[in-house]
């Protein structure tokens, strides 16, 4: 018996081996074409294991040596939910640095770390959900109303800016080399994609093709065409009826035609399903299935491709495009280099000490410092000196740990509250305080409240007031919003504007606002009577370390604001309206409590000497601007110079303003430089209502500031910016 067992043991493993040899395993040569690669490998699958590949959850294939994956990872500000890593400021602090070059160290950093996690997850068997390196950010939907809780993942309210900003993170996610990527970024939603969030699974966008075109389609073309972006993300809603995963004119004519995107197409988690039990789109699972396949999402978040094997057997869809699709997706995995037998390249091998390295921290607080938005200094009350003898740290967010990270974050053993940033920047002498004096978004409990007194005893009293991603964030996540995630309002929740209202009946000294949160607060009521206001958005692991740095005089504040702060929502339009009339710097004509792209310094800043190449300007042309910028003060700082095109026949729906280049600079006190930008014959090109750039004649404002140029910026303390007009020549043309 024991040699008969013996014996079919043998030939157990001899039809094993057999099996294993008729295995065309060359698709571990890295220098075949990577198209070759992976039709190698799926030729090779059944249509079950093909299918089972199209799930963001994907299982091994022991007998091809593919092991399992999960599509599924974020990393918007450092590697998130995926254990030690550096925070970094949430995505609408990055765009507040304007400094692309900063943004792509940042991006670098994290892919760096997400590669030592990776290879450390592989060895220990972890393969689950988040330890991947296929990447679903950035998000670069335009955040057209403060009101959404999602805007603060997003780059703010410009398609401009989100572009450079989105482009930079893109190419440090995905790397400097030609043949591999370091991981594989997402450009996510697309697309016209918002909130509201209680009604994303089902809401229908219909923009105008002027909007769709001038708004919310640039960044998403920028980091495809420009950024090479590995992956697209459809998103839950529905565009001219039809939901976005399900858009061939979006995802084929747009995406794939006109762009020439070679990567892979995701659903957003649960879509698919989405389009049959939420949508009625459809009226089986099997035809979402076949209809989100088709429409060319190779990838589903979620379980519905599952049902692909009933909707080939039902003839709702063909082998070929299942293939088709699982062929994709392998040649995003062999571009990560993970089937390379290679294992000297860089990426492949990165040390276990990058992760939350020292430079790295150091890089999480240079990036929030240069984020930070100083929005008001009366009487140039900040910088405070160090040797102050009684300051005052009051306020929710004071020693919060959780206001630091915003949504989407990563696991930090070193989180830096405010309260001890400054405490580790204060003389030793100095008696400080602290008490919070108000819960975050409830009224005390207990009336008795001693914390606004002592504001009376302070020199100054730094209040640090807000809201968390509990408040605003996506509808499952932000557990303390009553709606669903987004904001009813812009106010401060009412507990703790009446705890500054308290503080200012009580202060002795100065008091200055430190405000955090991912969207515009409109501080109605407290605003005047404030001495300072700092904005820190979700600031990252070294929050507390870059407010110290600031408020005490260490850096000058350079951060801009990336989105318009409307005074109350009264000067907006419904939530759920996608057009974009009356909304952002660009279309607002009610005067803002803080513009676009305004930001103050701890010096004085004149623009100076602009000089254009030409007044008038055919197409094809350039035109060459130079000017001036003076550091007129006594302190050391960076600025952000903006650079605006303003068309002079204003219609209803022209752009007041239009971003067109910003360039990040550093003056020391005294100095004077000449800086120069280029604007080629296109950047003047105007939508018209079919979507479409056309050339129009007529007188262009070209405006060089260091905020957005309106009155209300230089009001609020923003440098007068330089006009000069340019005339536009020749034949009217469309793009």
């Amino acid at each position: 018996m024991k040699a008969k067992f013996t014996t079919i043991l043998l030939l157990l493993s001899l039809i094993g081996t057999l099996h294993a040899q008729e295995v065309n395993f060359s698709y571990f040569d890295a220098s075949l074409p990577l198209e070759e690669r992976a039709e190698i490998l799926v030729s090779q699958m059944t249509l079950e294991e093909k299918i089972e590949q199209l799930l963001n959850s994907t299982p091994t294939i022991p007998r091809l040596n593919v092991p399992a994956y999960d599509w599924w990872n974020e990393a918007l500000h450092g590697v998130a939910r995926n254990g030690k890593a550096t925070i970094f400021p949430q995505g609408i602090g990055m765009a507040a640095t304007f400094d692309t070059s900063l943004v792509f160290q940042v991006a670098d950093a994290i892919s760096t770390e997400a590669r030592a996690k990776f290879k450390i997850s592989q060895e220990m068997g972890n393969t689950s959900k988040y330890a991947g390196l296929t990447f679903w950010t950035p998000n670069v939907n335009i955040f057209r109303d403060p009101r959404w809780g999602r805007g603060q993942e997003t780059y703010g309210e410009d398609p401009f800016l989100t572009s450079k900003i989105g482009l930079s993170f893109v190419k440090g996610l995905q790397g400097t080399d030609s043949e591999i990527l370091k991981t594989a970024a997402c450009a996510k939603h697309f697309a016209v994609h918002s909130g509201p969030e209680s009604v994303r699974h089902t809401f229908d966008a219909q923009p105008t093709k002027k909007d769709l075109y001038e708004t919310y389609l640039p960044a998403f073309e920028a980091l495809v065409v420009e950024g090479k972006v590995e992956g697209v993300m459809g998103a839950y809603n529905a565009v001219y009826g039809v939901p976005s995963c399900a858009s061939t004119f979006l995802l084929e004519d747009i995406l794939k035609e006109q762009w020439g995107f070679d990567g892979y197409v995701t659903s957003d988690c649960g879509a698919i399903n989405g389009m049959f039990y939420k949508m009625k789109y459809v009226k089986s699972a099997p035809e979402a299935a076949a209809t989100g396949l088709k429409a060319g999402v190779n990838l589903n978040c979620g379980r519905t491709y599952l049902k692909l094997k009933k909707a080939v057997e039902e003839g709702l869809i063909t082998e070929e495009e299942i293939h088709a699709s699982a062929v994709q997706l392998f040649k995003t995995r062999f571009r990560l280099g993970v089937f390379n037998k290679d294992s000297n390249h860089p990426y492949f091998n990165v040390k276990k000490e990058h992760i939350h390295s020292d430079d790295h921290v150091a890089l999480a607080r240079k990036a929030a410092q240069k984020s930070i938005v100083l929005l008001k200094n009366k009487d140039n009350i900040l910088p405070l000196p160090k040797d102050i003898k009684v300051p005052y740290v009051t306020g929710p967010f004071a020693n919060s740990a959780d206001m630091l990270m915003g949504s989407y974050y990563g696991i930090s053993p070193n989180l830096v509250t405010i309260l001890e940033g400054i405490a580790d920047k204060v003389s030793l002498g100095t008696s400080l305080n602290y008490r919070s004096g108000a819960l975050p978004f409830q009224k005390n409990l207990n009336p008795k409240n001693w914390a606004p007194k002592v504001a009376a005893e302070s020199d100054v009293t730094i209040c640090v007031v807000g809201i968390t991603a509990d408040m605003e964030g996506e509808e499952v996540d932000a557990i303390a919003s009553e709606n669903i995630g987004d904001r009813k309002d812009l106010k401060l929740p009412e507990n703790q504007l009446n705890y500054v209202k308290e503080i200012i009946e009580s202060k002795k000294g100065p008091l200055v606002l430190v405000v955090a949160s991912g969207s515009p607060v409109s501080l109605e009521g407290i605003e005047e009577h404030c001495d300072a206001i700092l904005h820190i958005w979700y600031p990252g692991e070294q929050g507390g370390n870059a407010v110290a740095d600031i408020l005490f005089g260490d850096v000058s504040p350079s951060g801009k604001l990336p989105i318009t702060f409307p005074k109350s929502i009264d000067q907006l339009p419904s939530y759920d309206d996608y057009s974009m009339k009356g909304r952002t710097y660009k279309f607002m004509k009610e005067e803002p409590l803080f513009p676009f792209g305004f930001g103050l310094t701890y010096t004085d800043i004149a623009l100076d000497q602009l000089e254009l190449s030409s007044s008038t300007l055919k197409q094809k042309d350039k035109l060459q601007l130079t000017f001036t910028v003076s550091n007129t003060g006594k302190v050391d700082s960076e600025e952000v110079i903006q650079l605006y095109i303003s068309p002079k026949n204003q219609e209803e729906l022209t752009p007041q303003y239009i971003l067109q280049g910003f360039q990040r600079i550093a003056l020391k006190a005294g100095e004077t430089k000449t800086y120069n930008f280029e604007l080629a014959s296109d950047d003047f090109k105007l939508f018209n209502d079919q979507g479409e750039k056309e050339w129009l004649r007529g007188a262009y404002d070209i405006m060089i500031s260091n905020a957005l140029p309106s009155e209300r910026s230089v009001e609020l303390g923003a440098s007068k910016p330089l006009v000069k007009t340019v005339k536009l020549v020749g034949k009217k043309s469309s793009k």
